[in-house]
């Protein structure tokens, strides 16, 4: 099938390539030009804009950091809206607004295309293993007829509901992300505290009813001091507000991600935002020094 794939990002650029590995032809397109070079020696096309990568694509991928980059790619000039044709299928994978989906959804099919929600979860791991959940929101021939492209990079693909519905599981997810997290940063400082080694304690608790995938694949980098981003600190933001703005809309109650929400903000402004979540860790460990 003929894909184009938009955000060469620590996410989009193995996601891509397990397209182009798997047999699809691939046209690539990233604002910063450069980060997809390896994949165009493997043969991916390299557009000039969105447009381009849409123009010539039966299935167009999205792969950004914000909502606001998700509208600009689509409907900012030489957006994907500039490049539509007949059969496009857009499919986004960023983590955004629900709201603002189904808004960008109507406009697609407006112009005849249509769109599913594919936010993704694994981290950096997963997606370079080709293994990640994906929680699909549209419409239910759509995400099958799209299922053999999502199969590429993903072990468990979900049809959650209609379009939207992707986002707001993903920001279930998130919420058990930043939280698990949070959990993750206290129990290994307490460990500390305690006298205990703290890289023995990640690994019992990681097998028993403790455990979490943020304890068991993100533990032993707190241990080792080692915050290299497979998600960035800045983007757990984004998406907590994300989360909070739903809680609010539909009165449901979230004081873990508020707390969380706070933490991870007071990272941000300890210059950690391009830090990994992992990260948190440093303001924890402030805390407890007073």
């Amino acid at each position: 099938m003929k894909t184009g794939y938009i955000g060469m990002g620590i996410m989009g650029k193995p996601m891509a390539g397990h397209l182009l590995s798997t047999g699809n032809t691939l046209t690539i397109y990233n604002r910063s030009p450069g980060k997809g070079d390896d994949l165009a020696r493997q043969g991916a096309g390299v557009a000039d804009s969105p447009a381009e990568a849409a123009k010539d694509s039966d299935v167009v991928f999205i792969n950004v950091s914000d909502t606001p980059d998700v509208e600009s790619v689509l409907f900012g000039p030489g957006g994907v809206i500039e490049g539509i044709h007949e059969g496009l299928i857009v499919i986004d994978n960023s983590t955004i607004s629900p709201d603002a989906t189904k808004t960008f959804a109507q406009k697609l099919s407006d112009k005849g295309c249509d769109m599913l929600d594919a936010p993704v979860s694994g981290g950096d791991i997963g997606a370079q293993k080709g293994t990640l959940s994906v929680m699909v929101g549209g419409e239910k021939e759509t995400f099958e007829k799209c299922l053999p492209l999502l199969e590429t990079f993903g072990s468990k693909i979900t049809h959650v509901g209609p379009i939207g519905s992707g986002q707001i599981c993903k920001a279930c997810n998130q919420l058990f992300c930043a939280l698990h997290m949070l959990a993750c940063s206290e129990g290994i400082a307490l460990a500390r505290r305690a006298g205990i080694d703290p890289a023995i304690m990640v690994d019992v608790v990681s097998s028993g009813a403790g455990g979490s995938w943020s304890l068991s694949q993100l533990g032993p980098r707190i241990v080792a001091g080692d915050f290299e981003p497979g998600f960035m600190i800045d983007l757990i933001c984004k998406d907590l507000r994300v989360l909070m703005e739903m809680g609010h809309t539909l009165k449901a109650p979230l004081a873990g991600a508020a707390l969380a929400t706070q933490l991870f903000q007071a990272a941000q402004a300890h210059g950690l935002g391009d830090r990994g979540t992992q990260a948190l860790s440093v303001v924890v460990e402030k805390l407890g020094n007073g």
